[in-house]
């Protein structure tokens, strides 16, 4: 099965949007198909302002019709509490608030953008998905992450070459309770590292500590720039270490 009989069979549908790589060419493809298709975006503490930014964009250039819902997650004690299934927890919370509001706008199936490189062993959340009846026509149809990504150069879709980016509650160790101010402080201090051009890192909470990890390519910028990120970290962490093994 390809996309086109996807949508031939499934004509209407609301999607779960992220304004990654994978729901972006989701989106794009189903109203380059003809879907009846409405995009909806989760505003939470755990996404970062960059990714609704994002999201707006790429429903603009394609003129799509995008709803965004707020959804308080760490009101959730089994989210707040940061249990190893938190990822479960959290996403059957956030697609239960999009399928209610689908289903008010006249939407019954839907839709996300689980590819299929995404192993389920991966996906904690995938369980969730299963159990709220979402389809993942990408995963369905056989679409690799690396498949998208070319075909969305190939639409013109800026964020084919997006790095993945997983939630900021993945900044905060499993067990250690997840807070607004962490949060926060993750996201502020990864906002200042994209300003000074770093890419496809990680700011994560050790302690009172910020352990930075960047790929290896990028660490001798790291050094060349030391000072500055100790002076703006320190803002928000007591300590800044740097990872030596870095991201692969």
């Amino acid at each position: 099965m390809d996309l086109s009989h996807f949508f031939k069979d499934t004509p209407k549908a609301a999607l779960a949007f992220s304004g990654g790589v994978d729901s972006a060419y989701l989106l794009y493809a189903a109203m380059h198909l003809g879907a009846d298709v409405r995009a909806y975006y989760v505003k939470s503490a755990f996404q970062p302002q960059f990714e609704l930014e994002d999201a707006r964009r790429l429903a603009g250039q394609l003129s799509a019709d995008l709803r965004i819902l707020e959804v308080d997650v760490l009101t959730d004690s089994n989210i707040a509490e940061n249990p190893c299934d938190r990822c479960y927890h959290c996403k059957k919370r956030i697609f239960a608030a999009i399928a209610q509001a689908a289903a008010e706008d006249g939407y019954q199936v839907l839709l996300d953008g689980t590819n299929a490189s995404d192993e389920e062993g991966d996906r904690p959340g995938m369980r969730a998905l299963r159990e709220l009846e979402v389809r993942s026509p990408l995963r369905e149809c056989g679409l690799t992450k690396e498949t998208i990504r070319g075909l969305s150069k190939e639409a013109g879709l800026f964020t084919w070459d997006k790095p993945a980016y997983a939630c900021l509650a993945t900044r905060i160790p499993t067990g250690e309770t997840i807070t607004g101010e962490k949060l926060q402080a993750a996201e502020a201090a990864e906002d200042y590292l994209f300003t000074l051009g770093f890419t496809d890192f990680r700011v994560r909470r050790l302690g009172e500590a910020a352990r930075l990890q960047f790929p290896a390519g990028q660490m001798e910028k790291v050094l060349f720039k030391r000072e500055e990120i100790l002076t703006e970290l320190k803002r928000y962490y007591q300590a800044v270490l740097l990872d030596l093994e870095g991201r692969e």
